[in-house]
């Protein structure tokens, strides 16, 4: 039986070129290539404002945020970026710090001509953004943080995974069997529709197959000890886009991120959404996203 992921890509991949979108790999160095969908039309898109979506650890980019680009691609140029490990996006290197992602991240926007974005980061993906802004400010305008945290510490992964009622991040994360990917996905839904059980098994085929032990160390390199994280100073202009039923990330720690912005941030939860709110109700994500672009827009400081 054909795999259904199989066959829904290429009818995503087709859509997204109608809709004006290209799929390029951009090489950064020697041994590291991240694959990007970006505008096709490089011409119009220098005169549009630069939106960069970081996906979570769960999917590829494309998956987790097709609903925004077909929402934002007439309006803003859309830059979506594979993390290291995911879809076409490879390193021969050791390094699997969020610091890397970001240099990498950093690296192929600048060499697709992108000068400044505001980020628009999921989970794993804020916490990469987080790291982008705090290394290349001028690169970072602004960001809008979705369901994560500054930095996975010792505290927020213990209290995360007694929410979820899961040991460790890997097994949640990096899911072995069909009854993983129900797990992941049950948790990450505040309700999550009936799926037939052969889409899970296509799921765990297609998602969890490739690169399992570099996942693994990407998630050993990403929880940082509690004495040893101090928060940055942003200067950036931060908007929390919230899944107002969230239980990896809750709206406890959407606050907490608050307070290490030092209250410089906005909050907006969307009702009945977990984790994956972008998916789960992106009619509504897609307009509350909208406004928080147009008021970073609107007052001329935008890209």
């Amino acid at each position: 039986m054909v795999n259904t992921l199989s066959l829904y890509k290429p009818l995503l991949h087709g859509l997204l070129k109608l809709a004006g979108m290209n799929r390029r790999v951009v090489e950064i160095e020697s041994g590291t290539a991240i694959n990007f969908w970006v505008p096709s039309d490089e011409t119009t898109s220098k005169k549009k404002p630069a939106v960069v979506f970081l996906h979570g650890f769960g999917s590829d980019g494309i998956l987790t945020w097709q609903f925004q680009v077909f929402a934002l691609a007439n309006k803003y140029a859309v830059y979506v970026p594979d993390f290291l490990f995911y879809g076409d996006s490879i390193t021969d290197k050791s390094e699997r710090s969020p610091a890397f992602q970001a240099e990498c991240m950093a690296k192929g926007l600048w060499k697709l001509g992108v000068e400044k974005c505001t980020l628009v980061g999921l989970s794993y993906g804020g916490m990469v953004g987080f790291k982008m802004a705090e290394m290349y400010p001028n690169l970072v305008d602004s960001m809008v943080i979705t369901c994560s945290v500054m930095a996975l510490t010792e505290s927020i992964t213990r209290d995360g995974l007694q929410r979820i009622g899961c040991p460790s991040w890997p097994q949640y994360l990096i899911p072995e069997t069909v009854e993983g990917v129900k797990t992941l996905l049950d948790v990450a839904f505040y309700k999550l529709p009936w799926i037939p059980n052969f889409i899970y098994k296509d799921i765990l085929e297609d998602m969890y197959s490739d690169h399992r032990k570099e996942r693994h160390e990407l998630l050993e390199d990403l929880i940082v000890k509690d004495k040893n994280f101090t928060a940055p100073h942003f200067t950036q202009r931060i908007h929390l886009l919230w899944g107002g039923d969230d239980i990896i990330f809750d709206k406890t720690e959407a606050r907490n991120l608050i307070e290490l912005l030092q209250g410089k941030a906005t909050l907006h939860c969307i009702e009945r959404a977990g984790h994956l709110v972008e998916l789960e109700r992106p009619f509504v994500y897609n307009r509350q996203l909208k406004k928080i672009l147009a008021s970073l827009h609107e007052d001329g400081r935008g890209n």
